[in-house]
Formats: structure tokens, sequence, C-alpha cells
């Protein structure tokens, strides 16, 4: 086996909002951990709360990552998380920075997301249509639940209320007085690339006519509702990937923030039916040789 992609310490996914280790025989992480593997690199997909607060869910990533350093031997951990997964790896990190060597944003709200704060607005908790919104949610989550095969820990609680406010803008910057490591000084600059012994690294896409909605997403009902939700988006109107703006997504080192990817595509959902030329495996194998040439 190649040992392109074996990095010192082992990768840890983790995933968003309404995230998942495997539904069935689907996995969140589609084709991408086959492909590190195939180079040797050693991964683990973990599971939070599909919908709770970035700090419960970061409490949750801490003790998956003592039960991998307990079962590897390894001494920390590259988090890698998508899109609410790259907050929770944040608080890891902020928190426990001794038993992380980096963090990758995928996608990741780092100054939250135009699409909480419009339904937030429209569709207040206690009004009618945040409340069925609500049940919805917890409808998914728990329907998930029963599918899940990838994940088999005790239950885990689930929030909507405090789910949606930790994607909001507001919500988001009392999170980031917290926990501000890696998040750049000025609105659409880069951060920190290390803090506190920790790496910070981030990518992100937006949506591109031509592209992002030609090629397999065609077929793909998910592109369309990331058309649809980047609607709602006023200050990065246009340059959004229908649910994070381009320069909200900034942490650490910005490896490209323009890539032509919807916030489904970045992690090769769905069944990897991406836009036109995309190819997000191929982001992912890349940082892959970055932290392992980082040392890390």
């Amino acid at each position: 086996m190649s040992q392109e992609l074996a990095t010192r310490y082992p990768l840890v996914l983790v995933p968003g909002m309404l995230g998942f280790v495997r539904l069935l025989l689907y996995p969140y992480w589609y084709g991408i951990i086959p492909a590190l593997r195939r180079g040797g690199a050693q991964v683990f997909a973990v599971q939070v709360s599909s919908l709770n607060s970035s700090e419960v869910r970061g409490e949750q990533l801490l003790a998956r990552i003592q039960q991998i350093l307990d079962s590897t031997g390894a001494s920390r951990v590259n988090l890698i998380g998508h899109s609410q997964g790259a907050l929770t790896a944040r608080y890891a990190a902020a928190k426990r920075p001794d038993w992380v060597a980096s963090v990758t944003s995928v996608a990741g709200p780092n100054h939250g997301s135009e699409l909480a704060d419009y339904l937030q607005r429209y569709s207040p908790a206690q009004s009618l249509r945040g409340r069925l919104l609500s049940a919805l949610l917890r409808g998914i989550a728990a329907l998930m639940s029963l599918m899940e095969t990838g994940y088999r820990g005790p239950r885990l609680p689930v929030d909507v209320h405090a789910s949606h406010q930790s994607l909001t803008t507001e919500g988001v910057a009392l999170f980031n007085r917290q926990y501000p490591q890696g998040l750049p000084e000025t609105w659409g600059g880069q951060g920190a690339p290390e803090v506190n012994g920790v790496r910070y690294y981030s990518w992100s896409g937006i949506l591109q006519p031509g592209k992002t909605d030609r090629g397999f997403n065609l077929l793909d009902g998910s592109n369309r509702s990331c058309r649809l939700f980047a609607r709602t988006f006023v200050r990065e109107a246009g340059q959004c990937d229908g649910m994070v703006g381009r320069y909200s997504s900034h942490l650490g080192q910005v490896i490209g923030d323009d890539y032509p990817l919807d916030h489904f595509d970045i992690v090769n959902q769905s069944l990897g039916l991406v836009g036109k030329g995309a190819e997000p495996i191929r982001l992912f194998l890349e940082q892959a040789r970055r932290l392992k040439a980082a040392g890390l």
C-alpha cells in the first residue's frame, strides 16, 4: 500500500449539522475515506449530535478523540470538520490543544451563516413556521439515528434551537469571542496559521453558474436546494455555496475559497454527483499531503 498520505497523526473527520457516519451503506464522506486510506492515511469518521450546539458537539468530539488516542497510541490527531463540524473541531482544539495537531475547516461557517440568520428572522422558534421546522428537523434526526450503522455509542442528545443559534452570525460571534484561534483579524483575510501549537487551515466553494449547475449536479437535488438557499444571502450574495459565505469560511491558512463546489459537493455529496470539473476528493488528498509535509 502507498504511504503517500500517511500523516504522522490520524485524520479525524467531523460532520456538520444533520451529519452521520453511515446511513445503512451510505457514507457521509462519500468516496473520501477509501481514497485517503489507499494512500496510507489512518482515518476515523466520528459521530457527534446531529443537532446541537457547537460546544456540546465539541465535548462529544473530545471524548471520541480520547478514545482514538487510546486505541492508536497516537499523541495527537488532525481534525477535518465540514460545516458545523469546523466549529466543533475548533472548540476541541481550543480546549485541548495538546490533543490536536491541526484543524481544517471545510466550508465552515466561521463567522456564521446568512441562511441561519434568514431562518431566525422569518421562522423564529416560537412562530408556527419555526415550530414546524423544528418538528421536521427532529423527525429527520430521529430517522437518521435509526438508519445509522457507522456509530455504536450512547444515544446523542438533540437540541434544534441550540443547533440553529450556533450557526447564526450572532451565535458564532459569541463563540468566536471565547474561541478565536485561527480567525482572521480583518474580514476576508487569513488567520494565524498556528496558535498554541495547532495548525489552522480552511477551504470552501461558491456557486458558479455554468459550473456548479452543470455536470452531474443536473441530477442532484441538493444543488438545487443550495441555489435556492443562496437567495437568502445579502452580505455575500453571489459569493456563497448556498449555506456558507466565501469570506465567512476563512480560518487560518486559506487554501482556497472559490472552488466550484456547493455546500454538499465539497464532501462529494450526493453520491459523488458534483458540478462540472469539480474534484472534491482531490482537495482532501492534497490536504493529507500538506499535513504530512508539515510533519503532522
